[in-house]
């Protein structure tokens, strides 16, 4: 599914240059559940943020489902976001003001799609939380607001889940429920790709790319 080849990210700031990868290449297959691990500065969000076409590399080569998207244009980058990518972070990223239902749907309204609240609601469904559909954020546990954060992700039916430090903001029991339900959408066919510095979150993956100084340092 993914095959990033020379990858390099380059930052400038006036005349500084910030060099966030240095020729990253690997490559995650269909149905894989792979980890992301470094310490902070390492690299890790910027080679997320690539993958999940939110950035572009400086310079090298990235396939997604086969296709280069290193050099598309903005436009061609969201297409493929919207519709075939599903995004966790560790924040939440909800709404305050609407309900779990109303931020789960989200996705729908931006594309254009308008109102589907029974996908949305089956959405909610496949992560649990169907009978919390009508309550706030501010009324759900950290927990449950991951979980509809999950459900907000899966509602375009995307072929990858990128989740940057998805339970970074739980308690130990609450991950560990959060990680469990990744674990059961990978056994579904989903590609999972997780963004973290915590060993415990790893163990739960197949594979591990670890990050440092914007090289790879292994591959597990």
């Amino acid at each position: 599914m993914i095959e990033l080849e020379s990858i390099t990210k380059v930052y400038r700031a006036g005349r500084m240059e910030v060099s966030a990868l240095r020729g990253i290449s690997c490559r995650i297959e269909d149905g894989e559940m792979v980890s992301i691990m470094g310490p902070s500065g390492s690299g890790k969000s910027t080679l997320m943020n690539i993958i999940g076409c939110l950035d572009k590399p400086t310079s090298g080569k990235y396939l997604f489902d086969g296709v280069e998207v290193s050099k598309l244009s903005d436009n061609k980058l969201a297409e493929i976001r919207n519709r075939k990518i599903g995004f966790v972070f560790q924040s939440f990223n909800l709404l305050p003001r609407t309900t779990a239902l109303a931020n789960v749907e989200l996705p729908l309204i931006y594309g254009g799609s308008g109102s589907h609240r029974q996908r949305a609601l089956q959405a909610l469904e496949s992560v649990g939380l169907a009978h919390r559909a009508k309550h706030k954020p501010s009324e759900l546990a950290g927990g449950e607001q991951q979980r509809v954060a999950i459900a907000r992700a899966l509602i375009n039916n995307p072929s990858l889940i990128l989740a940057d430090e998805p339970t970074g903001n739980l308690d130990t029991q609450t991950s560990r429920g959060i990680m469990l339900l990744f674990k059961q959408l990978n056994q579904q066919g989903m590609t999972i790709v997780l963004v973290t510095h915590e060993s415990d979150i790893v163990a739960y993956t197949q594979r591990t790319i670890k990050i440092r100084d914007g090289r790879i340092e292994a591959l597990e």
